[in-house]
């Protein structure tokens, strides 16, 4: 969602470095409302390899990472983020459970761009670790990139379970480049044309019993500038996935991976909600130019069954500082909310019209997550800068109104919604490199405070590069439900192997529960799937990568869908990936499509997707 710079932090837990031995860092600040001055910008990250990339064993030892209260090396008289805060907004939160030490992961590493908690570890997947994001719902991500890539040439396979038929191949329709914005897509334009392999390439050939079966594999078509573009969705509904990318909005049926419509758009798409409304529909962020200096200014409601463009809208600078930063869209009920520095407004997902704007008081949100609760991360600026502080809060989606308000200690501030219900949410201090995981209520009271330990832990929080913005939504790692919170390890090393653990958190004490088995990869948790943790073991050189759940009490990981161990160098040639599971079949998504020439990224693989 543009690449967030705040992601959870690099490192994970364990024994801190002093910070003594750090050069000072001053907490950024998040701006007034407007007019006010701008925080300043994070340098862009480089693009580097996500999760589910088969990684080298790493060349030095891991980094310490965070650490308990208590370990050595904390600096004492630090307040945590929460705890027992005063009531209203200018109340000064007292130090939390821990008395005068730091939140429960300790301090940070600084990470490479700039010391913001949540960067990338170093190297492929990084090391020590570091944090590599992914997006939650039911789909993963990968650093560099939002989302996943525009229409493409692809191969339908089907078949008997030998997998020895000839699989026929077809072409999705290549990228129209017309200017404008049409009412509708082109329709079904698909054909049985060879599509860039041979006619009688055979993915499903050499599959073992019970592996998975290839149902189709696409590659890009669409003709893309210079660097490259990032890749949003994939969105699901009605037989349909949906992605785009670019100037391209495209639907493909889930069955063959036949393009069913394209929406071609006159300007670069730029934001995109991680969620669709109710009835199948979303609205996307477009520049309003195409020129250097254009601005993600411009909402775009699309329909995804049909592929119909319908209302557009734009959001209005309404002060000096204002669409500074990058807009983040959300979605909640009828409500459409393009958050931004400053303060956000909220249109109607009907007809585009302004809902709500600014709002009353000096706490104004700038980032909202899309589900039935409006939950959004606020600034809070009083005119002292010692009562500044950031608020995690619901509103009513229709008005804005808050319904309860939860005040993070000063020099805190949100950093991702890991979960909504229950709510689990990453906070960070960014001064002192501290992170914290907290679990709220229903009605925002704490209700308790992530034990982390010794272990060092790896949520991915993808999602594109954001300019002063922030994207509360976009994690895999991480799964909840009413009682518990799930969370991924870091990665172990020895030689070439590398495993991690699932580790289960009381949400009522936040004290572990259990941990799972290890496996002979890492895994990652992607959300619940019917009451058991839906969790993705990467592809290695010699093995396929998996989709398996871990029952809620515990125990060994029980494999769901095991891919061909003769596709894992295809899926390995994927740079970075988002995985989906939905309806039975198991999506690996590319977030990012760029190559040197056009012969390459006509040749570059966009989705592979899975099925018994």
């Amino acid at each position: 969602m543009s690449q967030p710079p705040n992601q959870p932090p690099q490192g994970g837990f364990g024994a801190p470095q002093d910070p003594r031995q750090q050069p000072p860092q001053q907490p950024p600040q998040m701006p007034p409302a407007p007019p006010g001055p701008p925080a300043a910008p994070p340098q862009q990250p480089p693009a580097q390899p996500g999760y589910g990339y088969p990684q080298a064993p790493p060349q030095q030892a891991p980094q310490p990472g965070y650490g308990y209260p208590g370990q050595p090396g904390q600096q004492p008289g630090q307040a945590g983020p929460y705890g027992q805060p005063q009531p209203g907004p200018y109340g000064q939160p007292q130090p939390g459970p821990y008395g005068q030490q730091p939140g429960p992961y300790g301090q940070q590493q600084p990470g490479p761009y700039g010391g913001f908690p949540g960067a990338p570890a170093p190297g492929p997947g990084g090391t020590g670790g570091g944090f590599k994001g992914k997006p939650a719902v039911i789909i993963g991500a990968a650093l560099a990139a939002v989302l996943v890539v525009g229409g493409g040439i692809y191969l339908a396979t089907s078949g008997d379970d030998g997998g020895k038929k000839k699989r026929p191949v077809a072409d999705g329709s290549k990228d129209n480049k017309q200017d404008g914005l049409p009412n509708g897509g082109t329709g079904d334009t698909s054909d049985d044309s060879a599509g860039g392999r041979d006619a009688g390439d055979d993915l499903n050939a050499g599959r073992q019993s019970g592996e998975s079966k290839v149902l189709w594999l696409q590659k890009n078509d669409v003709d893309l500038p210079r660097n490259g573009a990032d890749v949003y969705g994939p969105w699901f509904t009605d037989g349909l996935v949906v992605k785009a990318m670019y100037k391209k909005v495209a639907a493909y049926s889930t069955t063959d991976g036949k393009e069913k419509w394209s929406l071609p758009l006159s300007t670069e798409i730029c934001a995109a909600p991680v969620r669709t409304s109710d009835d199948g529909k979303i609205v996307i962020g477009v520049k309003n130019g195409t020129t250097e200096k254009a601005k993600c200014s411009q909402l775009q409601l699309v329909d995804l069954k049909t592929g119909k463009a319908g209302w557009k809208a734009e959001v209005k600078k309404e002060g000096t500082f204002d669409l500074l930063s990058d807009i983040t869209i959300a979605i909640s009920g009828n409500t459409v909310t393009a958050g931004r520095t400053g303060h956000s407004t909220a249109f109607s997902m009907k007809d585009g019209k302004e809902l709500w704007g600014k709002l009353p008081g000096e706490c104004q949100p700038y980032a909202f997550t899309s589900s039935a609760k409006l939950i959004a991360a606020a600034a809070c600026s009083t005119g002292e800068a010692a009562r500044n502080h950031e608020r995690i809060q619901e509103h009513d989606p229709a008005t804005g109104k808050v319904k309860w308000s939860y005040p993070l200690a000063k020099g805190w501030s949100v950093d991702k919604v890991y979960s909504v219900s229950p709510l689990v949410v990453s906070v960070q201090e960014r001064a002192k490199k501290t992170w914290s995981v907290i679990a709220l209520t229903d009605s925002g009271k704490l209700r308790s405070e992530i034990d982390g330990g010794k272990d060092k832990f790896q949520p991915q929080c993808g999602g594109s590069f954001v300019i002063f913005g922030r994207n509360l939504e976009g994690c895999t790692g991480v799964a909840a439900d009413q009682n518990a919170f799930y969370m991924a390890t870091a990665e172990k090393t020895s030689g070439l192997e590398r495993t991690n653990e699932v580790v289960a958190f009381n949400l009522d004490t936040g004290k572990p529960k259990w941990r799972s088995a290890a496996t002979d990869r890492p895994m990652m948790p992607v959300r619940m799937e019917g009451g058991e943790v839906l969790v993705h073991m990467d592809a290695s050189y010699e093995k396929g990568g998996a989709l398996a759940t871990i029952a809620a009490s515990g125990g060994k990981p029980k494999t769901l869908l095991q891919n061909p161990q003769s596709t894992a160098e295809i899926e390995n040639s994927f740079f970075t990936t988002k995985v989906a599971y939905e309806g039975g079949q198991f999506y690996v998504v590319a977030t990012r499509v760029s190559a040197s020439n056009d012969e390459e990224e006509k040749e570059t693989k966009t989705m592979m997707v899975f099925g018994k």
